[in-house]
């Protein structure tokens, strides 16, 4: 496992529950908005896996989950065995993705070890490719979402960074046929920092009333839909 750092302790990260977050090392896409582009370039010096889990294993009983975030974590070809240490110290387990490696995923579903899914919706699937700024396939993202809405994982969630210039009225009723009878999604809005991959000043954020708006287009076929960490 590459891993490039630790969040001690979030209410957060994972709904319900008091959680550290591993964030992997790597990500197969690069998002205009990403605030993490040293991490997801591999940049930042390694946490030694034994250092991590030495770590969970003297906060088992503050904690009660580990979130696995990145960059992607499903690009770590250990992941499965990882899981099954956090397991064994009695922690649920939530993944962070991108949802691009839709058969990855069905691993972590048959093995038993993974108990909550966030699926990042990173914009409409027509502006996907620009807004990812790589050549990706936007079918296995639907892959993934087909997954979740069919039950492969215990619970999940939807989520989207609510970029101005790659979200619009249209576009969050675009998201709204695609993800129709999905279980939750949130709505968070995007902070400009000079940790994006394209600086400050390019890409902005939105109002909290315009995102209202948007909430309440996505609730014709999301039935939950709420906005996160929006003063």
């Amino acid at each position: 496992m590459h891993i490039a750092g630790i969040n001690k302790n979030t209410l957060l990260d994972y709904p319900g529950k008091v959680a550290a977050t591993v964030f992997t090392g790597g990500c197969n896409l690069r998002c205009l908005f990403c605030q993490n582009s040293s991490l997801v370039e591999g940049l930042i010096p390694e946490i030694r896996e034994t250092d991590a889990l030495s770590f969970l294993e003297k906060r088992k009983n503050v904690l009660s989950g580990v979130c696995i975030s990145g960059g992607e974590p499903t690009l770590q070809p250990d992941l499965p065995e990882f899981l099954k240490e956090i397991r064994s110290l009695g922690y649920m387990v939530k993944i962070d993705t991108n949802g691009t490696r839709p058969d990855q995923l069905r691993i972590l579903a048959k093995s038993g070890l993974v108990d909550y899914i966030a699926l990042d919706i990173k914009t409409g699937r027509e502006k996907y490719r620009e807004l990812c700024n790589v050549e990706i396939d936007v079918d296995k993202v639907d892959e993934t979402v087909n997954m979740l809405r069919d039950g492969a994982f215990p619970d999940y969630e939807f989520r989207t960074t609510v970029v101005a210039e790659y979200f619009d009225r249209e576009i969050a009723a675009d998201v709204g046929k695609w993800l129709a009878g999905g279980k939750r999604y949130y709505l968070q809005n995007f902070v400009d920092t000079n940790t994006s991959f394209v600086g400050r000043g390019v890409l902005h954020g939105q109002t909290r009333e315009e995102i209202e708006v948007y909430a309440e287009i996505l609730r014709k076929t999301i039935p939950e839909v709420a906005l996160r960490g929006i003063d």
